[in-house]
């Protein structure tokens, strides 16, 4: 199996502040690579440091082979990068900025870019200055993708985007996958990993914390239930149930954390008289916290 990326030790520290500590990680060729973890966990850190945007503090990280401080420039003509925030030329329009980073590549595959604006649902005639947020991470993705890069390096890739422009993005990169070229995808969303990645790292404060097949990232999924009763809270009913955790009670408000299947909480919930039934998926950091049982983090760096 050729691994792609392969980093050891790396880290990166901005002065007191931490960036990434000790990273050991493996992404093979043609895999989709999960990198998942809060804002502030050191996602962007990771992938500026493979793109020798910043230097590692220690450690050593190889992209294609190459040390990344040592030839840039050869990894980046096989990559396709996405930052998480980025700024473009405010008087081009969509269609002359994606025939501007076409030329610098040298040219690209026209019918596959077309293909992309398409299916991306973007109008290229607008100026960049006019378009929405959700527009502009539209070209940053046909960007990073109308070359059919190697490596694509996706920092947010699906920030701002509506859920139907989501799944096409969600199906070009299984089609990346496909043709058997390698997708780095940092996110914050639990959901969007699983439905995207073969693996998945996770990272909390600098560090991994948990690097597995997608597929284990199931138990981490949970959701935060809150029932309002009519009359008296049936703590009972509920507090033997499979999956059914740190169970609070506030007069007539039953709350209650459950992971993996909901349904023995509706039918249990079915057999009383209801005010309100209120579930959610709770966010990454709740879900992290949950998990590792850590205090929250302060942001310092991304």
């Amino acid at each position: 199996m050729t691994a792609i990326i392969q980093t050891e030790k790396l880290t990166k520290s901005y002065g007191v502040h931490r960036g990434i500590i000790d990273v050991d990680l493996q992404v093979n060729q043609g895999e989709a690579f999960g990198f998942l973890g809060p804002n502030g966990a050191g996602k962007t850190t990771m992938i500026r440091t493979l793109l020798d945007h910043i230097r590692p503090t220690s450690g050593r990280a190889t992209v294609f082979g190459i040390d990344t401080t040592g030839d840039p420039v050869a990894i980046h003509r096989r990559v396709g990068y996405l930052p998480g925030e980025f700024v473009l030329y405010d008087k081009l329009t969509g269609g002359q900025t994606l025939e501007y980073f076409a030329n610098l590549r040298g040219g690209v595959d026209k019918l596959y870019q077309q293909n992309l604006i398409a299916r991306l649902d973007v109008d290229p005639s607008r100026r960049f200055r006019e378009y929405s947020k959700g527009n502009k991470q539209k070209i940053g993705l046909i960007i990073a993708l109308q070359h059919r890069p190697d490596l694509l390096l996706l920092d947010e890739p699906t920030s701002g985007l509506d859920p139907l422009i989501q799944q096409e993005f969600y199906a070009v990169i299984r089609e990346a996958k496909a043709e058997g070229r390698t997708v780095f995808l940092s996110s914050h969303i639990l959901s969007e990993v699983e439905r995207t990645c073969d693996r998945v790292a996770i990272i909390r404060e600098g560090r991994l914390a948990r690097v597995d097949k997608t597929e284990a990232l199931r138990d981490l999924a949970h959701h935060q239930v809150e029932l309002v009763f009519t009359d008296h809270v049936p703590v009972e009913a509920f507090s033997s149930l499979p999956g059914v955790s740190d169970i609070v009670t506030e007069d007539h408000i039953l709350r209650m954390r459950v992971a993996g299947s909901i349904t023995p909480v509706v039918r249990a919930a079915a057999r009383y008289d209801l005010a309100d039934f209120v579930s959610r998926e709770p966010s990454l950091e709740e879900t992290f916290l949950a998990e590792y049982g850590r205090t929250a983090v302060e942001v310092t760096a991304r």
